[in-house]
């Protein structure tokens, strides 16, 4: 965590003071809400990964049957319950593969949006000067997941105690204790479609392997100790049905 702190000491401040400001144990949105955010923009139609030789980049691209990226969450007001809309790719490649050090989970590619707080400061993705209002533009997360039996979606992002052993994580990580990282990779939303660009050196070069996509709406916590930081409460669409990754990069 030490490189994460010299890099991100004005997005640790902020958690600091939001943390400290909570007290009260967050309430998960009700099923209405989270069922509302489910329009034909996060239901997915298909998806692919590509590979361009040429630029040595490979391009996420997830179709809905709705316009892409256009439905976002309404903000909570605080850090503590703020609802994350995402569209993830699973993927079969490893921790160690994008960063980490070697963690045992699925490394998932996420596209979200989140109006209450910002966990990209290297990047200014509205490109208005600020580089911390804007995390309800569609932007990236490697992230690993785990299971998690605490949150109806049966996933989480995995976390880590800040005293133990060490944690490697990549220099670009938002400083949060889970294994996440915020890489800055160009999103293009248009239309029914959704691009991700990965230039493949990001993620050690590798050009072959299976993913799936996925929506589904999440929320962080950060008071009650029998939910995670950052779970899966609902999982909007599967393209695969199962989970199974059973795409292949082109």
């Amino acid at each position: 965590m030490t490189l994460s702190r010299v890099l991100f000491p004005s997005f640790l401040v902020l958690i600091t003071l939001i943390l400290g400001a909570s007290s009260a144990l967050s309430q998960v949105a009700s099923e209405d809400e989270i069922k509302a955010l489910n329009t034909k923009d996060l239901q997915i139609k298909s998806a692919e990964v590509g590979y361009l030789k040429n630029l040595d980049l490979l391009v996420f691209e997830i179709a809905t049957k709705g316009q892409a990226g256009k439905t976002v969450p309404n903000a909570r007001g605080e850090l503590n319950g703020a609802p994350v809309l995402g569209y993830v790719f699973p993927t079969s490649l490893t921790s160690e593969d994008v960063g980490f050090g070697k963690i045992d989970g699925v490394v998932a590619l996420a596209i979200t949006a989140h109006p209450d707080f910002d966990d990209t400061p290297l990047w200014d993705e509205n490109n208005d000067g600020n580089y911390q209002n804007d995390g309800v533009t569609w932007h990236t997360h490697w992230v690993i997941l785990g299971p998690d039996k605490r949150v109806k979606g049966g996933l989480a992002v995995i976390e880590f105690k800040k005293e133990g052993k060490a944690v490697v994580l990549p220099p670009t990580n938002p400083g949060m204790n889970m294994y996440m990282d915020s890489p800055g990779y160009s999103v293009v939303p248009k239309g029914k479609n959704l691009k991700v660009l990965v230039p493949a050196q990001r993620i050690d070069n590798k050009k072959e392997f299976n993913y799936d996509a996925v929506s589904a709406y999440m929320e962080v916590n950060t008071t009650d100790e029998n939910r995670p930081l950052l779970g899966v409460y609902e999982v909007y669409d599967v393209l695969s049905g199962d989970l199974s990754l059973p795409y292949k990069v082109k």
